[in-house]
This record gives C-alpha cells, structure tokens and sequence, in this order.
C-alpha cells in the first residue's frame, strides 16, 4: 500500500465519520458495543434469599440452522457442560422468546433465548481502586486510556478486582454522578483483550455512551492495530472475511467459520505489512468489525497466529530453524513479552459533542518494542544462525 493510498484512505474514513453525524445523534441507540462485547455475558442476580442467578442472554443469528437447544448453548457458554445446560431446561430455566424450553427445541433465527443457571450467593460491589492509569485525553464527556497489557477491562467472574472499570470508578466516580458504579461496565463502548495493550475510549455520562456506541455499530470509528505474527506473509496486504463463533472443542478460544455457515458473526479485517523479519512478520490491521477475539483468529486461520498468543498456539515455535541458538532467541522473546503482540494503536471517532474527529496515536509499549528491535536485528544478521554456530554450542 503507497502513501498515497494511505491518505485516501484515511480521507474516506474522515468522510465516513462526517456523514454519520446527523445520525449518531440519536441517543435512544442499545447502549452496548454489539460488536465486542461478547456473544453472552454472564450476569449474576441477587433474589435477596442466598441464591444467585447466573444469566446468559443471545439473539440467534439469522443464518443459524435449526438445531438443538442444548447442543447450540454448549458451543457458546464457556465453562458451563451440557449436562449443566440440560438440567436447566428441565428445570424450565432456559426461555426462548419468554417461554420454557426443552434440551430438544430447535433455535430459530432471531430466537432469543435467556438461560438462568443457579450459583453462589455472594455480594458484589463495584469497588474503587486507586490504579494509574496512563490517561491520554479527558474531558467532561469521555476519557481516553491507554490500556496496559494484563489488566481486565471490566469485572466479571474471577476478575472482580484490579480492572480497567475498577481505576475508573477511583478516578471519576466520585465527581460523575452520571458513571453509575453500580455497573459492571459504566460507560464502557468498546473493549480490548486482557493481554492486548492500546487505546480505548470510554463515556462519562449517558448521552455520550449512546452517541459512541452508535458510531462504534455503524462502523465508522476508526482502529488500527500493530500485531507480530509468525511468517512471512506473501501478500503487501489484504483482507480476511469470515465469521467468528465460539470454538466448539475449546469454549475459552474463538474460531472462524465459512460466511454462509450460519455459524457465529460476520467479521472483517483488512492488513497490511510493515516490516518484515524472516520468520516473523509486522503488520498493520484495521477493524471493519470488532468480534472477540477477532485480530487473533482471523490471522491464526491464515497460518499466521501473532506472536506469543498462547491461546492460539503462538507461545510455540513456529518458524525457523532446528538450531538451539534460534530455540534460545525465540524463548528469550517470549520471556520478554509473555503476551500476544498485539497493540491498539491508532483510535478515530467523531466528539459526541463538539462533533469534532478526535484522533489519536500511541507509542508501541515497552515490552512489544524491545521484541521487535531484536528481530529487527536478527533479521538484519541474516535471518538464521548457521550450522557452524550449531556445532559452537
């Protein structure tokens, strides 16, 4: 891709931003992120006698053939058997468009179905905590974090504390009576994994989040990512086109699934190389959706899992040679960034409201950097070691 396709295609997403204007307006829009928060979140209930609900809520896709109940649910629910599932639907725990099912009713497209799963009482608040954070923009409508890899974005099972949400309910809370700390996810549009560093942009008050959430489902705002992916990829650029479900044999993984499959969402990533370093390779990917997961199955299913994803096999030698040097140099990275190298770059939106295009840039983090200054390097000595360093060893 040449410079000037790089400018004309930033001046199309400028008049993409600014065309939706009078549209964003709206601020009766469903205030989650469709596109990233994922498929079901679990929720807990408090019925105030000691037991809890655990709830799950999905609207079946419009593509989804009919299949069973239980069978559907166990490709979507992460930790929770089949077994689980089916003894919820007898006890009349599962409701498709606000009546009881059995295991053995077939989904319909557009089916929404709520399953309630009893659990552990316990209380939840959501607590303030005082974690920097590494605030890139602020005003009285929204803020700006540059997230660090290893911190949760919200709370939710076994991650009730240290999160993203958590450092913002300290830092806003208390002056904001519009960031409800009641939620689990106060003005949250958008989110980023775990172990993936970068920008997000998050609401203070009701009428922002609506107006972001809108921009973010009609895909007009715009985000670049950095991702180090194992090869060398062929193509200058170019763009992957499949939807992403939940892995049927790994409920914790995402998997891609053919466009007319019925099966998962519709998602879209385009790419473009930036540096190449033999056996690994940088790149450059912009989001036309924003699915779980997304950036990291799209490129696994390519034969090009990023760098030390350890969900998706990246944490393992990949390519290269059989030399102990190169084992001893790929391990020393994976020691350096313990993480997938994957960072959120680049964020474009449209100010909820000055109306204004916002943008904004950060710098690649530490432990990213340092890694590919050793490829750079190792790429730049020759790109393999020899067998007369094999036999100094």
């Amino acid at each position: 891709m040449t410079e000037e396709n790089i400018q004309q295609d930033d001046e199309l997403m400028e008049e993409k931003l600014i065309s939706n204007e009078e549209e964003i307006d709206d601020t009766d829009f469903l205030e989650d992120d469709a596109e990233e928060i994922e498929q079901l979140e679990g929720e807990t209930i408090d019925h105030g006698n000691g037991q809890m609900t655990e709830r799950y809520r999905v609207t079946v896709d419009q593509k989804q053939e009919l299949e069973r109940l239980d069978k559907y649910l166990d490709m979507r629910i992460a930790g929770i058997s089949r077994n689980k599932i089916q003894e919820a639907a007898k006890a009349g725990c599962i409701l498709v468009n606000g009546k009881a099912q059995k295991s053995n009713y077939r989904v319909h497209p557009g089916d929404e179905v709520v399953v309630m799963l009893p659990g552990e009482h316990f209380e939840y608040k959501l607590e303030p905590e005082n974690i920097p954070l590494d605030i890139v923009y602020e005003d009285d409508d929204l803020i700006v974090v540059n997230k660090e890899a290893g911190m949760v974005v919200h709370p939710a099972h076994g991650n009730f504390t240290g999160t993203l949400v958590n450092a913002l309910a300290y830092h806003i809370g208390e002056e904001n009576s519009q960031f409800d700390t009641n939620d689990t996810r106060p003005g949250l549009v958008h989110r980023i994994d775990k172990n993936t560093s970068g920008l997000l942009v998050i609401a203070k008050n009701e009428k922002s989040k609506a107006h972001l959430a809108k921009q973010f489902f009609n895909h007009t705002v715009n985000r670049r990512y950095q991702a180090l992916v194992w090869g060398d990829i062929q193509e200058a650029e170019g763009t992957i086109v499949g939807n992403i479900g939940r892995d049927p044999k790994d409920r914790k993984a995402m998997k891609m699934f053919p466009e007319d499959s019925g099966i998962g969402k519709p998602a879209i990533t385009h790419y473009r190389v930036l540096e190449r370093f033999g056996y690994v390779t940088l790149i450059e990917c912009k989001l036309e959706t924003g699915r779980t997961h997304q950036i990291r199955v799209h490129m696994k299913s390519q034969c090009h899992p990023l760098f030390g994803d350890d969900v998706y096999g990246g944490d393992k030698i990949l390519r290269g040679t059989t030399f102990s040097k190169y084992r001893k140099f790929v391990e020393n990275c994976f020691a350096i960034m313990p993480r997938q190298g994957l960072h959120a770059k680049t964020l474009e939106f449209v100010h909820p409201t000055t109306k204004k295009i916002m943008s904004f840039d950060s710098e690649i983090p530490a432990d990213m950097k340092e890694v590919l200054s050793k490829w750079r390097i190792y790429a730049q000595a020759g790109m393999t070691f020899t067998k007369k360093d094999e036999e100094e060893e």
